[in-house]
């Protein structure tokens, strides 16, 4: 980061950039093959120019005289991880009817800290799946021209759904008039909120198909988008090359969304056989976020959740963790995703622990946050896995990871695009 911030003033100045590769060789006593589940004893990662470009198990010959050197005795090294369902704008000690009292560009002020905790937990990709209109837009471009720290961020820009849905601005009189601009009532409409949020900067679609729970009035199990309007939010999408994310809680909505074309299903909270059965069946990613109700309940109405909103979270919860573990039993594919902001930023990764507890093994949760995840956004190429070709994107943690997956909810080394932006050892 600071060596990009370095370049960005040495050519404000009209300085010449240094012309030479930047390379960054790590070494460490293990390394995780996500995609087998197992270690490599003794790894030696080289990247340059943020870049991995060779791993294995000894210092290439050949490295630049001016490499530096990062050895990480006694600690393991895993792929930067992917949390797929983030809020980057949003915490959850402002809710409820308490979000009134706040400017509107509260938010996006809060976002800078927020994805810089993120990155320093370990997540060094997020997909913000919702918040103010495209504010996380404009933190991609602050974060990728080194302006800020933080993780790669992929935005959904705007989301949106129907008229009074979850999407929508909704509980307040009619006297405020307040609704989402891209609401889709009917396919064209459905058509249009693809491309104009496409056109100021998405780079995932993300949609809401049913109820949700920190909504006013709705329902989590009420669809919301007919299998019509998912569907041309699909084709739309896709044919622009963007993938889609359904925020869909409802057995109906689920299906539908997965009929559709979907690529991810968010929250999966009451998915049914059929919906088990097709998401197997048509490859479609779920992505539970089981750790959330653990926090909000504890937590009530301290912050300003309403008890309403407490009563639809305490309906669900166990509901949503027992199908986590039907889905995985039926071999559905799934993705690591937290919806961070409804507990705080920076311990996404207290959800990997219950996913172990409800069926997963510490292999399978890592590769969820990683692999999986990486294939679901179509990135596989750049995240995901320590294989070269690949951004330095590293984290190290103490322990065995593999056998106690709570050593990732401390970690001390935090590398992305081969710099350092993290080490508390």
């Amino acid at each position: 980061m600071l060596h990009r911030l370095a370049a960005t003033i040495a050519l404000t100045l009209g300085l010449a950039a240094p012309a030479h590769a930047d390379t960054l060789v790590v070494s460490a006593a293990r390394m995780v093959d996500v995609e087998r589940g197992r270690y490599v004893d003794n790894p030696v990662v080289v990247v340059t120019d943020g870049r991995i470009v060779s791993v294995g198990t000894a210092v290439p010959a050949d490295l630049p005289a001016d490499a530096r050197r990062l050895d990480l005795p006694g600690l393991t090294l895993l792929p930067g991880l992917i949390d797929m369902h983030v809020h980057l704008a949003s915490t959850p000690y402002v809710s409820g009817w308490n979000e009134l009292d706040y400017a509107d560009d509260f938010g996006a002020i809060l976002q800078v800290g927020h994805a810089r905790a993120n990155l320093m937990a370990g997540f060094t990709t997020v997909r913000n799946l919702g918040g103010p209109d495209f504010a996380d837009v404009a933190l991609r471009q602050a974060i990728d021209g080194g302006f800020v720290e933080g993780p790669r961020v992929i935005p959904a820009g705007a989301s949106f759904g129907a008229t009074g849905g979850h999407c929508d601005q909704t509980g307040l009189p009619r006297s405020f008039a307040r609704a989402n601009p891209f609401n889709a009532d009917g396919v064209e409409a459905a058509r249009l909120a693809v491309r104009e949020v496409r056109k100021y900067g998405a780079q995932v679609i993300k949609v809401c198909a049913t109820g949700g729970v920190f909504s006013r009035n709705t329902e989590p199990g009420q669809q919301q988008m007919s299998l019509a309007e998912l569907t041309a939010v699909a084709d739309e999408a896709h044919m622009w090359g963007l993938k889609v994310a359904a925020h869909a809680h409802g057995a109906s909505g689920i299906a539908d969304a997965i009929r559709a074309g979907i690529d991810t299903i968010e929250h999966a909270s009451l998915i049914d056989a059929e919906g088990i059965r097709l998401a197997v069946q048509r490859g479609t990613w779920l992505s539970f976020d089981i750790y959330n109700t653990d926090f909000t309940q504890a937590t009530g109405t301290e912050f300003g959740t309403t008890e309403d909103n407490l009563r639809k979270d305490r309906e669900i919860g166990q509901l949503q963790r027992d199908n986590f573990r039907a889905a995985h039993r039926a071999g559905a594919r799934m993705v690591f995703g937290s919806d961070a902001a409804i507990y705080p930023h920076g311990q996404n990764a207290r959800q990997f622990a219950v996913m172990v507890e409800y069926g997963m093994t510490p292999a399978e949760a890592i590769r969820a946050a990683t692999w999986n995840a990486a294939q679901a956004l179509g990135r596989e190429r750049d995240v995901g896995a320590i294989v070269a070709g690949r951004y330095g994107d590293l984290i190290a943690v103490s322990g065995d990871p593999l056998a106690d997956v709570r050593m990732l909810e401390t970690v001390p080394v935090v590398i992305k695009g081969g710099e350092v932006v993290r080490d508390a050892r």
